[in-house]
């Protein structure tokens, strides 16, 4: 975390958590940020997911990528925890399994910032009623 040196900083410190706080209290347009959802059910926890959602919010403000990042229950993928849903915008969720704090870091600068296929995408096996 960045030190508090002047009321500047504390003001634009301030504005940041405000901003954030807003997001995730009132999201207006949830769909137009980038969502995602680590599975935190108990066989997530058990294989590493808390690390895995500590480096997601550590990782993403460091590289200034605003996403809103939450913990959901078991995802039913339970054998292939630690898991991970991520929807951007305009685009259907895509479930990552097997995600540790390596295949975290190719997620994120693949998949988030270069829009690149990841390997370890669970493909989808259920049907929505609009199909």
């Amino acid at each position: 975390m960045t030190k508090i040196k002047t009321v500047t900083d504390l003001n634009k410190l301030r504005d940041e958590m405000l901003s954030k706080n807003d997001l995730i209290n009132n999201p207006d347009h949830p769909e137009a940020t980038i969502q995602i959802k680590v599975g935190m059910g108990t066989s997530g926890i058990a294989s590493g997911a808390t690390d895995v959602m500590d480096f997601l919010v550590e990782a993403l403000d460091k590289r200034n990528i605003e996403a809103l990042v939450s913990q959901t229950g078991d995802m039913g993928y339970s054998y292939a925890e630690p898991t991970i849903e991520i929807t951007k915008p305009g685009k259907n969720p895509v479930v990552f399994g097997y995600v540790d704090v390596k295949k975290a870091d190719l997620i994120i600068e693949n998949y988030i910032k270069l829009d690149k296929e990841v390997e370890g995408i669970i493909p989808v096996n259920y049907q929505t009623i609009d199909e």
